[in-house]
């Protein structure tokens, strides 16, 4: 009993070490952040919240990188409400990260709104608006239902993102089973259940595959799910990016349909048999004389030696073409695998931002170390039921291992190139899912260590590490149409009750059974793993625009206002909003109160003055500000404030707030290279 609990203090102490471990390689399954990935709006023609003398011809958009665009990706609105631009926008000048649509004439003097939306070089769509003025800055009325939403159809966005999580996991599946039965248990391939793995893998990525094709289009542009079928909208899809990965990865799995015909009717076939030595010859063999002593045992041990030798050559020769068939499958398996993850990896995160060239090739390993872990975990689940000995389970124990590394090292370059700051953990939608997908890989690694220790017991047993041979079960015995024969009556039962045990109980040891448990237990973290690792890709791309969101839903009830009513302005008079903020970082500018003045505080244009102070009241510079004013009532925003500087932490500038509501001011404090932060308040117009 002592030795029993210092056994589980030592788990447990070596638990809280993979725990810090764990840590880590959450991140690495992280892939990149919003900060390297989606495209951002640099500028517009005219400028955001600019007054101009003369209606322009167009409006022109610049973005961060390549976007795609529809129809309707940019709209824009006078102060009626009502739609000025003639439509079909285009890239200006050939250019990808440009988006231009043309304007009516005769444009009346007043304010207007932009609403864009378009899909980032990432695959990922992104929107907002702002607005312009011609001659002078007027009050506007815009139709909330004018304006695009930015999020998709809640039902095409659970089907998308479904469809997204199935393609994960089939993969996994798919190429970790099929490297499983290479590498660790080629006899794997002639059972019933390693095939159906195998085919529930193929068929699941296919599905999926076609699924993600339909639904990309109304997920993109915001509309129904019965839009998956406009055919329109699939040949637009086919001509981005992602559409151009998705008809690949069909392409590929045509392929991969006849490597799982090859890797089943090949690699299944039992190896040549060697012609079995007679068992008189045999015995001599053994005994090494004929038991006379006389100089003819010698010469006949002799002959025993050479004979031997010959049966080894021919046993290999026999074993010979299966290992050259396993070599030229795996080949091609790798190939097949290679190129499917790029399929993701091509029209994902790590196909945008700083260092292309090698955050590609980190991608693919990363998916395929996936592969090689989370499939191999349901295959060696059938490998366990099938009775395989300690040897299978060691060799792949020894791939999870490198798996586990390789995903480690892939996952904190991703991290490292697109997380950003710390602050981002907990301050983001994007930073919560990563704690979520924390916590399940540290359970996922602990109970990995579990299966380890299942592991080596079924080591230190060596009745239970051979290999079960697959049950024969009895023919069943004839009885007559009424035959009352106790003896006959007895044989039937137990030959139905060896029927309804067999495969269950199939080697199915106390040790065996138990680490199967464990495996299982790894393998349904390992799902939820992947689900979260599908709500990571598809978060909101901007931390501005994620706080935007949280700030509006947490400030009625904060401060001095009444429970759900954000603070009143009254028109005309100057409004000044306190936001504290702390970067987490520790430069003297990084903790401090950034203070927003508006006047007059009413609909229109709004002198704005921004001062940042420290922790001890006085003025601090910083790298970088920004401030923006959204509307989430009527989806408008953010609509950023172009800021002049006026001293050592003060700016000045005009926003235009063209609609009544309940508002909300953000601004974006950077005090050092890696360290930022977004304090966001909400206030009333009207």
């Amino acid at each position: 009993m002592q030795s029993v609990g210092l056994e589980k203090a030592t788990h447990r102490r070596t638990a809280g070490v993979l725990g810090v471990l764990g840590a880590l390689l959450a991140l690495m399954l992280a892939g990149a952040g919003p900060a390297s990935a989606h495209a951002v709006l640099d500028s517009t023609d005219p400028r955001q919240n600019s007054v101009v003398a003369t209606a322009p011809q167009a409006v022109t958009l610049t973005f961060s990188e390549s976007v795609s665009l529809s129809g309707d990706s940019v709209r824009v609105l006078d102060p009626a409400g009502k739609a000025v631009d003639t439509g079909d926008p285009a890239h200006a000048d050939g250019k990808g990260n440009t988006a231009r649509v043309g304007l009516r004439s005769g444009l009346a003097n007043g304010t207007y709104t932009v609403a864009w939306r378009a899909v980032s070089d990432d695959s990922h769509p992104v929107g907002g608006a702002f607005t312009f003025s011609i001659g002078a800055p007027s009050d506007t009325s815009v139709s909330a239902t004018a304006l695009q939403d930015v999020e998709a159809d809640g039902l095409v966005a659970a089907l998308y993102g479904t469809g997204r999580t199935v393609a994960y996991t089939a993969f996994a599946l798919l190429a970790g089973v099929a490297a499983f039965v290479l590498v660790c248990w080629p006899a794997g391939t002639a059972r019933r259940r390693v095939q159906r793995l195998l085919m529930t893998g193929w068929t699941a990525l296919l599905v999926s595959t076609v699924a993600v094709l339909m639904l990309r289009g109304p997920y993109e542009r915001g509309s129904g799910v019965g839009q998956a079928f406009d055919l329109s909208l699939i040949r637009a899809t086919l001509d981005e990016r992602i559409g151009t990965a998705l008809a690949a990865r069909l392409l590929l799995l045509a392929a991969g349909g006849v490597f799982l015909s090859l890797l089943v009717g090949q690699l299944g076939q039992p190896p040549r048999p060697v012609v079995p030595q007679p068992r008189d010859e045999a015995e001599r063999d053994s005994d090494g004389s004929d038991g006379s002593g006389s100089p003819v045992a010698s010469e006949e041990d002799a002959e025993a030696a050479e004979l031997r030798e010959l049966r080894e050559l021919e046993q290999r020769a026999a074993e010979r073409p299966q290992r050259e068939v396993r070599l030229g499958l795996g080949v091609a398996g790798l190939v097949l695998a290679v190129a499917l993850s790029a399929t993701w990896v091509g029209a994902d995160h790590a196909s945008v931002g700083i260092q292309v060239w090698l955050a590609l090739p980190l991608g693919i390993l990363h998916l395929l170390a996936m592969a090689l872990w989370l499939g191999g975990l349901a295959a060696l689940l059938v490998a366990l039921r099938e009775g395989v000995g300690a040897e299978v389970v060691d060799r792949f124990s020894k791939i999870a291992f490198g798996s586990v590394a390789v995903l480690a090292a892939t996952g904190i370059y991703q991290s490292w190139r697109g997380l950003g700051s710390w602050g981002a953990l907990t301050g983001t939608e994007y930073g919560r899912l990563l704690l979520v997908k924390s916590g399940c890989v540290v359970a996922m690694l602990g109970v990995a260590w579990m299966s380890r220790s299942w592991l080596a017991r079924l080591r230190s047993a060596p009745a239970e590490a051979v290999e079960v041979a697959p049950a024969e079960l009895p023919e069943p015995v004839a009885v007559a149409a009424h035959g009352e024969d106790p003896v006959r009556q007895a044989q039937l039962e137990r030959q139905r009750a060896a029927r309804q045990s067999a495969g269950r109980d199939r080697g199915l040891t106390p040790t065996r059974a138990g680490l199967r448990r464990s495996v299982l237990v790894e393998a349904l973290v390992a799902v939820a793993v992947l689900v979260v690792t599908t709500m990571l890709t598809n978060s909101p791309p901007g931390r501005v625009a994620g706080e935007i969101r949280a700030g509006a839903a947490a400030a009625p009830g904060a401060g001095g206002a009444a429970a759900g009513a954000a603070p009143q302005t009254e028109p005309g008079r100057t409004v000044e909003l306190k936001l504290p903020y702390d970067t987490k970082g520790r430069t003297p500018n990084a903790k401090g109160t950034a203070t927003v003045t508006l006047n007059p505080a009413r609909t229109g244009p709004n002198e704005v003055r921004l001062a940042l102070d420290g922790a001890d009241g006085q003025p601090v510079d910083v790298p970088e500000v920004q401030l923006a004013f959204t509307l989430p009532d009527r989806d408008l925003g953010p609509l950023p404030v172009a800021l002049t500087p006026e001293g050592t932490g003060r700016w000045t500038g005009t926003a235009q707030l063209p609609l009544a509501g309940n508002w909300v001011v953000s601004v974006q404090v950077r005090s050092s290279d890696i360290d930022q932060t977004t304090p966001t308040q909400q206030f009333k117009i009207g």
